[in-house]
């Protein structure tokens, strides 16, 4: 029998508004998902940590404070850092085009920004997750 795909879901700096976090987060398990939520006001480092410890497959990050070139990055190299290079990085948010392509740069797999649809989030997490 082949193990869920593990997502979690993370609230990175000081954004204070989780209901798209949670949003995702139940999408993933009605999917069929195990899915992890760390809650907000988490630091870089505490998500890749909770990564490492987690053994995951998916870190999707949810950012609407404005500060995903400085945050996403962090974690993006925290990740390559413990090793986690096969862990699949998603980003939701309010996130211009630009940042989205200087996100992807420093290591997001995907961008998703308000009204994405949920059907498209998990058809793009099964079609990428490596799976060992």
């Amino acid at each position: 029998m082949e193990r869920k795909i593990r997502v979690l879901v993370a609230k990175p700096g000081l954004d204070g508004h989780d209901r798209g976090a949670k949003v995702v987060a139940r999408a993933y398990r009605d999917a069929g998902f195990e899915v992890i939520y760390t809650g907000l006001f988490q630091r870089p480092e505490q998500i890749v940590q909770a990564a490492v410890q987690e053994d995951v497959d998916v870190v999707a990050l949810s950012i609407l404070s404005g500060a995903h070139n400085t945050l996403v990055p962090l974690v993006a190299d925290g990740m390559k850092k413990e090793g986690l290079d096969d862990v699949l990085l998603l980003v939701g948010g309010i996130i211009p085009e630009d940042d989205a392509t200087a996100l992807k740069a420093a290591g997001v797999a995907g961008v998703f920004g308000p009204g994405a649809d949920l059907d498209d989030i998990i058809e793009y997490t099964l079609s990428h997750v490596r799976r060992a």
